[in-house]
C-alpha cells in the first residue's frame, strides 16, 4: 500500500485496515485543523481502489475492520462508494465493519435512500465533527455547518441505519467562549444523541498564530485545569442516556470513559477532584501530548 501521507484515523480504528479512497478533505476550510492542509482533495479511481483491496486480499491479511480515509469518504457518489463497499465483501468476506469520517454536508447532500443503501451495503459507522454546538464559534472557525445542520446530520445517519461517532474540540472558543461552548455542545448532544461522543483537545501547532488572526476575536487558549472545567460542564449539561464517552484521544490531558448519562456523576466527580487536587492526578505532559 502506498499511503499519501499524512494519514489520519480514528483512536478506535488503531487495528483497522485503511484504504484512502479519498486524498485529503472536500471542506478544509476549519481554521482549527491541519490534517490536510497539505493536500489537494480528490477522490481516487475505483480502478486504484480495486487495485488496492485486492493487493491487500492477495496478501492473505485478516482483519475485522475497514476505514475509509481520508477526511470524508461519504463525499464519494453513491454508486461508487457503493462498488467499494462491494468489492470489499467480495474479497475480503471476513470483514465485520467498514467505517469513514463523514462531514455533515454530505450527510445532508445525500438521500435518505442512498444512505440507507450505503449502509445496508456495509458502511457501518461515520465519524462526525460536531466541534461546537455553539453557531458563533462554529462561523468563527469556518466549519461549513451551523448546529442545526450539524443536529439533522446526526439523526439523518442514525435514521437511515449508521452508528455515530462524535467529536467535540475542547477549547475552540477559547477562555473567552468556554461556558457558551460547553453549554450549547450539551444542548446539541441532547437534541441529537449520537452512539459515541470523544472529546480532543485544541493542538493548534503551525496554526496558532493563523487562527488568532483569521479568527479576529480575543482568544485566549485555555490551561490544562481550564479544559478539565470546559469537560466538566460538557457532561454536566448532558441528560440523554446511553452515550458510550471518551477522551482517549492523544491530545488530552486526562483519559476517561464512561456512559453518559448512567456514569455521569462518577465522571464529574474525578473531574472535581482533578480541578481541585492535580497534584493527585498526573495530566498528560505535553510532549506526550499529540494527534
Amino acid at each position: 500500500m502506498n499511503y499519501d501521507m499524512p494519514l489520519y484515523r480514528p483512536p478506535s480504528e488503531a487495528y483497522s485496515m485503511i484504504f484512502q479512497v479519498t486524498l485529503g478533505c472536500s471542506h478544509n476550510k476549519c481554521k482549527f485543523c491541519y490534517m490536510y492542509k497539505t493536500k489537494r482533495f480528490r477522490v481516487k479511481s475505483i480502478q486504484t481502489i480495486e487495485r488496492e483491496i485486492e493487493f491487500i486480499a492477495k496478501k492473505g491479511y485478516v482483519f475485522d475492520k475497514v476505514f475509509l480515509a481520508d477526511g470524508d469518504a461519504l463525499v464519494i457518489k453513491t454508486e461508487t462508494m457503493l462498488e467499494i463497499l462491494r468489492l470489499i465483501k467480495e474479497k475480503l468476506p471476513f470483514v465485520k465493519r467498514v467505517s469513514a469520517y463523514a462531514n455533515p454536508s454530505n450527510i445532508l447532500t445525500k438521500s435518505e435512500d442512498e444512505l440507507r443503501e450505503i449502509s445496508k451495503a456495509g458502511l457501518k459507522m461515520l465519524y462526525i465533527g460536531i466541534e461546537s454546538g455553539d453557531d458563533e464559534i462554529l462561523k468563527l472557525v469556518d466549519k461549513g455547518a451551523d448546529s442545526s445542520e450539524i443536529i439533522e446530520s446526526i439523526k439523518k445517519a442514525r435514521r437511515t441505519g449508521f452508528l455515530t461517532s462524535t467529536t467535540v474540540v475542547l477549547g475552540l472558543g477559547g477562555r473567552e467562549r468556554s461556558t457558551q461552548h460547553a453549554v450549547n455542545t450539551a444542548k446539541l448532544i441532547n437534541e441529537s444523541p449520537p452512539d459515541y461522543l470523544s472529546l480532543l483537545t485544541l493542538m493548534l501547532g503551525p496554526l496558532e498564530d493563523e487562527y488568532r488572526e483569521k479568527l479576529g476575536v480575543k482568544w485566549t487558549p485555555l490551561d490544562p485545569i481550564e479544559t478539565l472545567v470546559e469537560i466538566r460542564e460538557i457532561i454536566r449539561g448532558i441528560d440523554r442516556s446511553g452515550i458510550i464517552f471518551r477522551t482517549n484521544h492523544a491530545s488530552n490531558y486526562l483519559p476517561l470513559k464512561g456512559t453518559i448519562a448512567e456514569d455521569k456523576h462518577k465522571l464529574i466527580k474525578i473531574l472535581n477532584d482533578a480541578i481541585e487536587n492535580p497534584e493527585k492526578f498526573p495530566l498528560t505532559p505535553e510532549f506526550l501530548r499529540g494527534l
